[in-house]
Formats: structure tokens, sequence, C-alpha cells
């Protein structure tokens, strides 16, 4: 779990950095930069089944609850992001794709504490 927590957060934040500087040059999010969205989304998937597989093996979640939720608006945050980059095509659309990145990101922290039980 630790592994795809890591690979998340490293994907969502460098898709956050390009936006940033997308976001400097007074620039709109591009198809590229959904499609790194639609990768992370994979990952978060991916995540889900380990997660899933894992507790039913035998793995407890002390919060399972609060970790499930996590998840699931983690899948839906980019979607969010990506809605607002379509429908806005100025540079806040890279602003909206940046907080979108740095939502996740911490997100995926909060996931790796809930799935140690820390």
């Amino acid at each position: 779990m630790t592994l795809t927590v890591g690979a998340l957060v490293a994907c969502s934040l460098a898709l956050g950095v390009w936006a940033a500087v997308r976001t400097a040059r007074d620039q709109p999010v591009i198809t590229r930069q959904l499609i790194g969205g639609a990768v992370i989304e994979a990952g978060i998937l991916v995540q889900m089944v380990v997660a899933g597989v894992l507790v039913a093996t035998g793995h407890q979640v002390p919060e399972a609850v609060t970790f499930w939720g996590y998840l699931v608006v983690a899948l839906l945050v980019l979607p969010a992001a990506a809605v607002v980059a379509v429908i806005e095509r100025t540079r806040w659309s890279s602003v909206a794709l940046i907080l979108a990145c740095a939502t996740l990101a911490v997100m995926q922290l909060r996931v790796h504490q809930l799935w140690s039980g820390a």
C-alpha cells in the first residue's frame, strides 16, 4: 500500500507542478494534462482494488469508513477539476488543477495514515 500511495502522491505533485507552470504562463489546462489525471485515476482504482483484497484477506483498518470515504472522494477530485478545465478555458482551469492535485496528495497521505493505524 505504501508503494501505491507514494506513486500517487508523486504523480499528483508532478501534475500540480505542470499545472503551476501553465498558470504562470497564463495558459489553460491541455488534453495531455487531463490524460495524466486519468492515469492517476487508474492508479487510485488499482489502490482501491489492492486495499479491498488486503482487507478481505484479513488486514484491519481501524477507521474503515473514513478510509474508504477518502478513497472514494479521491476518485472524484480529479474528474471535478477536469470538468472545470473543460468549462473554464483560462488560466483558472490550471489553478483548479493545482488545487485538485494538492488535495489529492494530502488525501493520499491521510489514506496512508489510516491504513497503517496511525
